[in-house]
């Protein structure tokens, strides 16, 4: 028994030694290699050597360069090339090594080491400097005493210069590119870096930001004119015209501090739209029905804008801060607004021709032979666009050395009207020349019945030679 015994202690000793040999050999072993179970940046790395992980590491590894974008998000590259930029793992896996503790490497049995290393970089400072001056936004660079802060004019409206904000410290810049190399990052973002800063006012510049405040509200007019199928806005471009400005270009204030009006401001720009959309009396080009571009001149017939009613509408709406389409109110009104108010129904009178046309949505109605004034006599029916403003059925036509019954009769102008004339016999040619009428339109029954029948009382008459 006793011999049996010391059998065993003589084996348990010997595997004991061995276990003890092997885990000082495996110690002494991974002293200059990783342990099992290690992989570094993706790559299996136990048992190697550090030289032989540096090479597969460097193997694996690219970096083309670093882009770096700008707040207006303009990217800029800063190639590898440009910069001589170089890397080399060995330092990194030397320090992760002496972290390592051969002596414990049983614990790798139980757990996987996975790191990753960045590689040592090296780089031409001075290559770098010059790839950085070149990029765009050193090269606008400028003192802060030379930025300013102030209000403009433009053909758009008052605009404000502000250099003051978003200004970008260069340095700051500088030094995050250069950080971002080092890591080896393809991307910077300078704004992610907070490398831009406000600068300071000064008292005169924040006196332009207090008077800009309220210039911007009262340029955000939401006011929009819609006169026939335009649309005019009172936009900027528009109400900028209406702030009163000393001789120097300095805004006037009022007691309060507010921004003043230039006197009669609002009345001049409903003028001007009054002068570019009133059509009463003015000079039209109408296309006639015999083909040529006529010229028609003076009548009654037209829009007119009720200027003070819009004055006061402006100055209401802006007071309110309003914002709506807004069609204005008219002292009279034609069948159209805007600059083109004759729309495609109307009664065409062509004096040369003798002949008078009804149009009903562009389509040709009414074709007939008319006698109209008489020339001869000066009694010349008159150019103009005018409108039917009235219908009556057997009325008597009287003037100072006649009295005529009509069953039809359309004043057009005054007491110029369309009506039919039962006492002649033919119409058209040249009978206005001698045998004309007293400045009426003459048209046979059956043409004027129809008319009469069709068309309605504010139906432009166009008349012209």
């Amino acid at each position: 028994m006793k011999k049996l015994l010391k059998h065993i202690m003589v084996i348990l000793g010997i595997t004991l030694v061995s276990l003890m040999a092997t885990y000082v050999g495996l110690a002494v072993y991974y002293h200059n290699a990783f342990p099992y179970g290690t992989w570094i940046n993706g790559i299996y790395c136990t048992g190697r050597s550090i030289q032989e992980v540096n090479d597969d590491l460097a193997e694996q590894f690219t970096y083309d360069g670093v882009t770096v974008e700008d707040k207006d998000g303009n990217r800029y590259l800063i190639t590898a090339e440009d910069i001589c930029y170089q890397f080399d793992f060995k330092r990194a896996l030397e320090i992760y090594q002496k972290q390592q503790n051969p002596w414990m490497w049983i614990d790798s049995l139980f757990e996987r080491r996975r790191v990753e290393l960045a590689p040592v970089v090296s780089y031409d400072s001075r290559a770098f400097d010059a790839c950085f001056e070149a990029l765009p936004f050193f090269q606008e660079r400028r003192a802060d005493k030379d930025r300013r802060v102030e209000i403009i004019r433009t053909p758009q409206g008052f605009e404000l210069v502000n250099e003051r904000t978003d200004v970008l410290f260069l340095d700051e810049a500088k030094g995050v590119v250069l950080s971002a190399i080092e890591d080896s990052r393809s991307e910077v973002s300078l704004v992610e870096e907070e490398c831009y800063h406000d600068l300071e006012l000064t008292t005169q510049m924040q006196e332009a930001l207090d008077i800009w405040e309220e210039l911007e509200s009262f340029q955000q007019c939401g006011i929009v004119y819609r006169i026939g199928d335009e649309e005019i806005p009172v936009d900027a471009s528009v109400v900028c015209d209406w702030i009163a400005v000393d001789n120097n270009g300095c805004f006037l204030l009022d007691e309060s501090g507010g921004l003043q009006l230039k006197e009669n401001a609002i009345q001049e720009f409903v003028g001007m739209l009054a002068s570019k959309y009133d059509t009463v009396g003015a000079s039209r080009q109408f296309l006639s029905t015999r083909g040529d571009l006529v010229t028609v001149e003076g009548g009654l017939y037209g829009n007119k804008i009720d200027q003070d009613a819009e004055t006061a509408y402006l100055k209401e709406a802006f007071e309110t801060k309003r914002n709506e389409v807004h069609e204005p109110v008219y002292l009279q009104e034609a069948r159209k607004q805007g600059s083109e108010d004759i729309g495609s129904t109307y009664i065409e009178v062509d004096m040369t021709e003798q002949k008078m046309y009804y149009y009903v949505d562009g389509v040709l109605t009414i074709d007939t032979p008319i006698v109209t004034g008489n020339t001869s006599r000066r009694m010349g029916t008159p150019s103009g666009v005018n409108y039917v403003y009235a219908k009556q059925k057997n009325r008597i036509l009287r003037g100072r050395d006649y009295a005529t019954h009509v069953d039809f009769w359309m004043p057009v102008k005054g007491n110029i009207g369309i009506h039919d004339a039962s006492w002649r016999g033919k119409f058209g040619g040249t009978i206005y020349q001698t045998n004309g009428s007293h400045g009426c339109i003459n048209t046979p029954r059956a043409a004027m019945e129809q008319l009469f029948e069709m068309a309605e009382v504010g139906t432009p008459v166009i008349m012209f030679y």
